[in-house]
């Protein structure tokens, strides 16, 4: 069912985007461009931008100083999501998550489906959360980012969206920190 629009107002959100990738610059990066694009056509904040080599520990390190960062709600990485040797994406990151989103992949899958068919199954994409900050982890071709955006992550960080956005949750993701240390 897809959701509605609501008479609230929009509320941007600070997004990084990350390109995993041991080719691209930011001259040739057609994925980080077109997730560009689409984050800043919404409304949205481009809080930040970089490209780094398919390495697990420059991944892990470059997306957990994000997720400590207060401009920035929202990591998508793009890139790295296979099944090649390089291809580390998924295990830099999901040790960071506090909490999985098994929905974003199997809804990501779902929209992929339809449009790639069984082909679908090479990629690992996921998201969860850690510190406060949703992170996205999507595969690395234009075509993949264009799905996750307008088939899930437009509608999900629109504040408007009905019945429920991940916009409105915000402000709560840190609760158990703040029982503890802190927050970000």
């Amino acid at each position: 069912m897809a959701g509605s629009v609501s008479e609230r107002p929009f509320i941007p959100v600070g997004i990084a985007v990350l390109t995993v990738s041991d080719t691209r610059t930011l001259a040739d990066d057609k994925s980080g461009d077109t997730l560009v694009a689409r984050i800043t056509d919404a409304g949205h904040r481009l809080a930040a931008r970089a490209i780094v080599p398919d390495d697990k520990e420059r991944i892990r390190a470059q997306v957990e100083a994000w997720t400590k960062n207060d401009a920035i709600d929202v990591v998508i990485t793009t890139g790295g999501t296979g099944f090649t040797g390089r291809d580390v994406t998924p295990e830099a990151l999901e040790s960071l998550f506090e909490k999985r989103m098994d929905g974003f992949s199997e809804v990501f899958h779902r929209i992929s489906y339809d449009k790639i068919g069984t082909a679908t199954i090479q990629s690992r994409a996921t998201g969860g959360v850690a510190n406060a900050t949703f992170i996205f982890v999507l595969p690395g071709s234009p075509g993949a980012c264009k799905d996750a955006w307008d088939g899930i992550l437009k509608a999900q960080l629109d504040y408007r969206h009905m019945p429920c956005n991940f916009v409105e949750i915000m402000p709560r993701l840190d609760e158990h920190l703040k029982r503890g240390a802190g927050s970000k």
